[in-house]
């Protein structure tokens, strides 16, 4: 059966019998999201049923009233991404859409801007990867899905931004040579009941792992890589992606004192099995070259470094994809890394389907810590016994169920407090570990 109308396809997969314990009773026409949110500006995400003006109120600075009116074309899915401006800092934003037959109201946080130290705000952020929602005709039993809670988990603690770190849907078999089905499995999972509360209740910002982008596992070969970019633009409310000649999802996410730092493992990425070497790249060399220069020129006591897939769990056996298959690479960034004395770093990872915090000791250098969650709602996997006896994973953070992460910065400006956080899919906390930020930082040449 083909579906031409993504609408109805979306409808008919929803009223499954798979997902009617989680549908509405009537579904909404609007689906909102907040995306990036800025200090004087937010991105505002609506996808609509049907064909018709989208309007967009809110209040600027002085009190009067701002308003947008777009037009969602079919050819996009009927999405649009509004930028809310003129905004003050720090406080919450009222909004109201309108459009398609129904009226929506939200409210956005600006980040808050101070300048003096003791001012600094705490900072939340989530991260999460692999949500698998089930498809009961095609989909693949190996990912389960489930413990849909999580969601509402999330929206509970109230993080500045949620962090979505790859295989944030999952293309099944049919799809990856079908931009159509690939759109269509987009808006389902985009307007999945269970979701609703979380996309408005923070900004979010995304990246991508091999099941979002293309087939299991896919590299640089993928032939509907453009397509699957332009599908994760439209769906995704990022700040930048990539750079004008270096297509992708990589980029510089500020949140206050934090800098994120988006990383994209497929778009470059050579194949897995290829033999190492100089030439063998998970990046690429314009995205390392990018990333870098945006670690030098970063000012931020605390720099954030994601990615989809690990990067320097040393235990992974051939079967997994993490950068230690890209060695001759690897150790080149880890060297400079060093080299450069580039402090505040730590990496936050998913992909395994287990969360653990990873800890490298390093000769004369702070420790490189690396939180790895998944999965927000696929299927957790077991450990192998290399993976348990692992000398680099702290003890007792291997934890196998469904979870989501998340970095607390605390105190004042210039003696911050980093706390890495699991938590389970009911949002019980199941493990935490803190670092101040002066201890990720290099000793002090002394001057001879």
């Amino acid at each position: 059966m083909r579906f031409h109308d993504l609408g109805a396809a979306v409808r008919a997969l929803a009223c499954a019998a798979a997902l009617c314990a989680f549908a509405p009773a009537a579904l909404a026409r609007l689906t909102l999201m907040h995306g990036f949110v800025d200090y004087t500006s937010a991105l505002l995400w609506v996808q609509a049923e049907q064909d018709g003006p989208i309007a967009v109120t809110w209040r600027g600075r002085d009190g009067a009233e701002r308003r947008i009116t777009a037009e969602p074309r079919a050819a996009d899915d009927r999405t649009v991404t509004i930028r809310l401006t003129d905004l003050v800092p720090g406080t919450e934003v009222p909004y109201s859409v309108a459009g398609d037959g129904e009226r929506r109201d939200g409210v956005v946080r600006t980040q808050a801007l101070w300048r003096k130290a003791a001012e600094a705000p705490p900072i939340t952020i989530a991260f999460g990867s692999c949500f698998y929602l089930a498809d009961p005709v095609y989909g693949d039993p190996t990912f389960g899905g489930g413990a849909y809670t999580v969601f509402d988990a999330i929206a509970t603690k109230r993080p500045d931004v949620m962090v979505w770190m790859g295989d944030n849907l999952y293309f099944e078999r049919v799809d990856e040579l079908d931009t159509g089905a690939m759109a269509a499995r987009y808006r389902r999972q985009r307007s999945f009941a269970p979701l609703q509360a979380l996309l408005t209740a923070t900004s979010h910002v995304a990246i991508w792992d091999d099941h979002d982008y293309g087939p299991n596992d896919a590299d640089m070969s993928y032939g509907l890589k453009g397509q699957s970019l332009a599908l994760f633009q439209r769906y995704w409310a990022n700040p930048s992606y990539g750079l004008p000649e270096a297509p992708g999802v990589f980029g510089r996410v500020r949140i206050g004192d934090v800098d994120l730092f988006l990383l994209d493992d497929r778009w470059y990425r050579t194949a897995n099995r290829m033999q190492d070497g100089p030439d063998k790249t998970m990046f690429g060399a314009t995205q390392l070259t990018w990333l870098r220069n945006a670690l030098v020129y970063s000012h931020a006591p605390v720099k954030i470094v994601v990615n989809g897939s690990q990067l320097w769990n040393r235990a992974t056996g051939s079967s997994i994809e993490g950068w230690s298959r890209y060695a001759h690479e690897q150790a080149a960034f880890a060297q400079w890394l060093t080299a450069q004395r580039i402090e505040g770093v730590l990496f936050v990872t998913g992909d395994r389907h287990w969360g653990e915090l990873l800890r490298i000791q390093r000769p004369g250098a702070y420790p490189l810590y690396e939180l790895t969650t998944s999965p927000l709602a696929a299927r957790a996997f077991e450990p192998g016994a290399a993976e348990r006896s692992n000398p680099d994973v702290v003890p007792d953070t291997i934890f196998t169920r469904r979870q989501f992460g998340l970095i607390r910065v605390t105190g004042p400006g210039d003696d911050r407090h980093i706390a890495l956080e699991l938590y389970d899919e009911s949002g019980n906390l199941v493990w935490r570990h803190e670092v101040a930020a002066k201890d990720l930082r290099y000793p002090r040449r002394t001057a001879r």
